[in-house]
C-alpha cells in the first residue's frame, strides 16, 4: 500500500528536497506541500495522508498548533522537522501528539525509514535526540505522578519502564524473557489503559511518572 505524505516547511528548498526524496520511493507518494501551518492543516484535511512532516517554526500557524489540530481531528501521524539547537517549542509538540522528530539535516535513508516507521503505527523514540528532548522537558517541567499507573499490572509497568529507556519490542522481549508478541500485547495494554496515542507519549509518561531511569 502506498504511503501518502504531506510535507510542510516554510523553506521552499528544504520542503522541495524532502518531497523529491520521498516521492522517488515506490511505496511513498507526496500528496501535497505546504509553506505554513494553516496550509498544512488544510492539505491534511483534503488529502488524508498517513503522515505529515511539519516544520516546528512556520509563519502564522506554527508546526505545533498544526500538529495539535491534525492529531486531534484525524488519523494522520505527525513528524516534526527541527534543529537540535535551543528550540523550546519542540517540547510542546510532544503533548500536541507528534509521533517523532527529524533533524533538518537528516540523511536520505533515515528520512524514508522514518516515514515508513510512523506510517506503520510506530514512533521515533529510539534516536538519542528524542530521548534527550523528552528527558529534559519532563525533568524541568513535570513532577512525578505515579498514581496514573494504578491500572497497570506489574509486567505492564516493567514494559513502560523499558519503553522509557527507548527500547524496541525485540529488546524489551529479551529483557523480560518473553516473546515479541507478548511485548506487543503489553505495549498495547499500556497505551490503552493510560490513554496514550503512541510510543512517544508512552516515553513521556515514563518520565512524568518517575519510571524512566529506575
Amino acid at each position: 500500500m502506498t504511503i501518502g505524505v504531506v510535507v510542510a516547511d516554510d523553506q521552499e528548498l528544504v520542503r522541495g528536497g524532502f518531497a523529491m526524496i520521498l516521492d522517488a520511493q515506490p511505496d511513498i507518494e507526496v500528496l501535497a506541500e505546504a509553506g505554513d501551518g494553516a496550509s498544512a492543516v488544510e492539505a491534511v484535511r483534503r488529502h488524508r495522508p498517513q503522515v505529515v512532516l511539519l516544520d516546528v517554526r512556520m509563519p502564522g500557524v506554527d508546526g505545533i498548533e498544526a500538529c495539535r489540530e491534525i492529531c486531534s481531528s484525524s488519523a494522520t501521524r505527525a513528524v516534526m522537522l527541527t534543529t537540535f539547537d535551543s528550540d523550546e517549542y519542540v517540547y510542546e509538540s510532544l503533548h500536541a501528539g507528534a509521533s517523532g522528530f527529524l533533524l533538518k539535516d537528516v540523511r536520505r535513508d533515515d528520512l524514508v525509514h522514518a516515514v515508513r516507521v510512523v506510517a506503520a503505527g510506530d514512533a521515533l523514540v529510539a534516536p538519542s535526540v528524542a530521548r534527550r528532548l523528552i528527558a529534559d522537558y519532563t525533568r524541568r517541567r513535570r513532577s512525578p505522578s505515579p498514581g496514573r499507573l494504578a491500572a497497570l499490572t506489574d509486567r505492564e509497568r516493567e514494559t513502560l519502564t523499558l519503553l522509557g529507556r527507548g527500547l524496541s519490542n525485540a529488546e524489551i522481549a529479551a529483557e523480560l524473557v518473553v516473546s515479541e508478541h507478548t511485548v506487543k500485547t503489553h505495549v498495547s495494554n499500556v497505551l490503552s489503559k493510560l490513554g496514550l496515542r503512541d510510543r512517544v507519549q508512552a516515553v513521556i509518561c515514563a518520565y512524568e511518572t518517575g519510571l524512566a531511569g529506575t
